[in-house]
């Protein structure tokens, strides 16, 4: 069955329906509508881009991309002038081929490569604006059944605000949509999927049932029956008390971002002005501006791999700061810091062992690294083994195994606290942080660009931590609480 956006009578749009005896769905005058609930059997209406798309029998009648194997596969319908409009959709995914599959959909596509998305994928929901080959992640949500049965998705478009709901929670609810208007969409990455039951309507309001478009009467028909509890989801949008963000925890825990204030990401590297050997390490009180003197080791210092419990170029007492200071290759164990300090603009051409170890043993402690940039860390780039928050922004790395990792296997354990924002990071990239579940660390990531990123790209690495032995890591993706990542972008 599908309808269109009709005439108005008494105030409501009425839906022209296909077939005559088959219910329509009205909703508020004045904004797009439009349905398919694939029980004509054909996909008349629709355009494909990529996939192979058909009808079939899913518990009833439904839409199914069969292909697997297709990177993206996408079906469009509606009109491309479309603006604010809210597209829901029951979605079924049958099969994630890869660790960066997923299934949704779409809205305000003026392209095959330019949308606002909400997707499932393992384990996890993704609100997401894709722009070309950059996919800025809006909000994500943990949720374990994504990958398996039925699942209701609305998207709403409203002005600059994009918020996405899957089975009435909020994956993310943001004000910063860039796109403005186009058609709404289905889609898979590297996954075969069903779709069933699509409604378009104003943004916010709840479809309603519409007379039943019959040759004679325009009485109103009894409403089908729903679907079981097995099947489907029922085409209704989510309630008043669900449809809605609250001022909860709960209800959106993927939107906090750090406190910190952003400034623009260096795009090049400082010239040394001259090259400085340590054969011992520098203690650092105070603040100690190093105008751009690139330091190196030599002696006992002279080493730059990957072995544990080497000594440092700089050791930064509780409260110091160093700033403008380029260390080169050999950089032993870079810099340790005993307590709050503050690395401003330091750059690490080639990290040895870690780039920097937060050490101390105050919980209320800060180390905060602003500006800067690493290149070539085969492991951590910033190692947090003490108590404390961690704060890292306006900085950039490249060819790095992880950003920051919580110490997964210290004598002594804390739940440890990062803030990440503001951060360019050029691929290779294993995972930008890595934080123990279990011991109550909290990673928070806002603004964050991977150059190279791909849906594969991990953001978020979830482990749990240990006193002895090697971490066993849980998840590769955002749970809304250990983790959570707002505004990325994939390029």
């Amino acid at each position: 069955m599908k309808y269109a956006k009709g005439a108005l009578i008494g105030g409501v749009a009425v839906l022209a329906v296909a077939a005559a005896g088959l219910t329509a769905t009205a909703f508020a005058a004045g904004g797009p509508s439009f349905g398919d609930t694939f029980e004509d059997g054909d996909t008349s209406g629709w355009s494909k881009s990529g996939g192979s798309w058909s009808v079939v029998t899913d518990g009833s009648k439904a839409l199914r991309q069969a292909d697997n194997g297709s990177e993206l596969a996408r079906f469009f319908a509606g009109d491309t002038s479309w603006t604010d409009y809210s597209v829901q959709a029951s979605v079924r995914p049958l099969t994630l081929a890869s660790s960066g599959a997923s299934a949704g959909i779409a809205a305000r596509a003026s392209g095959s490569h330019e949308f606002e998305r909400l997707v499932l994928a393992s384990g996890t929901a993704r609100l997401e604006e894709v722009k070309g080959s950059a996919v800025t992640v809006l909000g994500s949500l943990a949720l374990p059944a994504a990958g398996s049965g039925w699942h209701k998705l609305r998207l709403d478009v409203s002005g600059k605000r994009v918020t996405g709901y899957v089975d009435g929670k909020v994956v993310g609810d943001v004000s910063t949509a860039k796109l403005t208007k186009g058609r709404i969409g289905l889609l898979t990455v590297d996954a075969s999927a069903s779709f069933d039951d699509i409604s378009v309507g104003t943004a916010g309001n709840t479809p309603t049932t519409a007379p039943t478009a019959t040759p004679t009467t325009a009485t109103p028909t009894t409403a089908t029956a729903a679907p079981t509890a097995t099947a489907k989801p029922t085409t209704a949008a989510p309630t008043a008390t669900t449809a809605a963000p609250t001022a909860t925890a709960t209800a959106k825990p993927t939107t906090a971002a750090p406190t910190v204030t952003a400034s623009p990401v260096a795009t090049t590297w400082p010239t040394p002005v001259s090259t400085t050997t340590l054969t011992a390490t520098r203690k650092i009180t105070g603040s100690v501006d190093g105008g751009n003197v690139r330091f190196v080791g030599g002696g006992d210092l002279g080493g730059d791999g990957q072995d544990e419990g080497q000594d440092p170029l700089f050791q930064l007492a509780d409260g110091a700061t160093l700033s403008n200071v380029i260390i080169g290759s050999p950089a032993a164990d870079g810099v340790h810091c005993l307590g709050t300090c503050t690395l401003r603009n330091v750059w690490w051409q080639d990290v040895g062992e870690d780039a920097a170890t937060f050490k101390g043993t105050s919980a209320s402690q800060t180390m905060t690294v602003i500006g800067g940039g690493a290149m070539h860390a085969s492991d951590k780039t910033f190692q947090h083994n003490g108590p404390g928050t961690f704060v890292i922004k306006d900085f950039q790395a490249s060819d790095i195994g992880k950003l920051y990792r919580s110490c997964g296997n210290c004598s002594k354990q804390y739940a440890r606290k990062v803030q990440v924002s503001n951060v360019t990071v050029t691929t290779p990239l294993k995972a930008l942080v890595g934080v123990n579940a279990n011991l109550g660390d909290v990673a928070t990531v806002d603004k964050v660009t991977v150059v190279g990123g791909t849906s594969k790209t991990v953001i978020c690495a979830i482990f749990k931590g240990v006193t002895s032995g090697e971490p066993t890591q849980t998840s590769s993706v955002p749970d809304g609480k250990s983790c959570t990542a707002t505004n990325i972008t994939l390029k």
